[in-house]
């Protein structure tokens, strides 16, 4: 029982420990051609760090660059799809040729699904979210993990949402998205305690993004409705808390006012949660 104990402190005082700075890194951002994951990438070169953009979209893409670049940071573009297997799996080669070998993970891109109860959303829709939100980061995880395990130090940051814990109608699909990435990450951070790879999930509440217009979706009642609705944190603001978990070794990190209270009452009480949260959406499901 002794040895046991002991054994669960040194895992905790190793953990812990694991603390490393980005700037002098090569940091890998999917989803870096807009929102949250530019303003990553700019976070990034401001810090020193060194950035592998990823993105399906091309153009967008190259904005990231030019303002990354006119800001003095050093960033090499990636036009890839996270569900695409076999493009994710060449990516490491294709960062190290560019940056050299990867220091640090964050997955970041994600869509939401079409605003709709699960009666009415299609299993097309259903499949794409889960692949983009869920499938992209453990194939990503996959691709990657060897090379940090083999770096001098690591991490992996992956991005959930506060729909992992409190539910919220009309986008049932995309918190079970949310909700495995949690779990996945959680599992992750577990299996990585004895070497030095940190692990952090972050759980962002209403952030100031263009998520809805990026997933092809129209939002009921438009943005303004949303915003009405939501105290929302500026995406800068968001990206700065998370590399600074990222130098901190913070398991987890909730983004918000709306997404530290519900990660607590879904605790104490997820009926009263859920209630809640189904009162601030329900004029938006028609």
């Amino acid at each position: 029982m002794a040895l046991r104990k002991r054994r669960i402190l040194q895992l905790g005082t190793q953990s812990k420990g694991i603390q490393m700075q980005v700037e002098g890194k090569v940091v890998v951002v999917t989803g870096a051609g807009s929102g949250m994951g530019r303003e990553l990438t700019l976070e990034l070169i401001k810090r020193g760090a060194s950035v592998a953009a990823v993105d399906m979209r091309a153009e967008t893409l190259e904005e990231t660059k030019q303002l990354a670049t006119a800001a003095g940071g050093k960033v090499e573009t990636f036009v890839l799809d996270v569900s695409d297997d076999a493009k994710v799996i060449a990516l490491p080669k294709l960062v190290e040729s560019k940056l050299g070998a990867a220091d640090i993970l964050i997955n970041n891109a994600g869509i939401i699904q079409p605003f709709v109860m699960i009666n009415d959303l299609t299993v097309e829709a259903a499949a794409k979210v889960m692949n983009v939100n869920f499938h992209g980061p453990l194939m990503l995880t996959k691709a990657f993990l060897p090379g940090l395990l083999a770096r001098p130090e690591g991490h992996i940051l992956n991005v959930s949402s506060m729909g992992a814990y409190a539910p919220v109608p009309g986008q049932s699909v995309y918190g079970a998205s949310k909700a495995a990435i949690k779990l996945f990450t959680e599992g992750l951070r577990s299996e990585l305690l004895t070497t030095k790879v940190g692990v952090t999930i972050v759980f962002p509440g209403a952030i100031a993004t263009n998520i809805a217009a990026n997933s092809g979706m129209a939002t009921p009642g438009g943005d303004s409705a949303e915003t009405a609705k939501f105290k929302m944190t500026e995406a800068p603001v968001a990206a700065k808390l998370m590399i600074d978990a990222i130098e901190k070794n913070k398991p987890r990190l909730c983004i918000g006012q709306d997404a530290k209270m519900m990660d607590i009452m879904s605790r104490i009480n997820p009926v009263w949660a859920a209630g809640v949260i189904y009162k601030q959406m329900k004029s938006l499901l028609g």
